[in-house]
């Protein structure tokens, strides 16, 4: 089995690791209901009814 003949540093394991990070989230806010959702994403207003591009896709009632 493989071994490691020296031991990598914290800085040169943090270069290695430079691009591993997590994205921001985009969010948006509807201009129907003003709800603060993901792009591209369906969401429930308080009613229960779920929205898709500020058109109501299901009715709660």
């Amino acid at each position: 089995m493989a071994h490691p003949k020296r031991k990598i540093s914290k800085q040169r394991k943090g270069k290695r690791r430079t691009h591993k990070n997590a994205a921001v989230p985009h969010v948006h806010i509807c201009k129907e209901t003003g709800i603060a959702h993901l792009w591209h994403r369906a969401y429930y207003d308080d009613d229960g009814n779920l929205y898709y591009k500020g058109k109501v896709a299901i009715s709660a009632n």
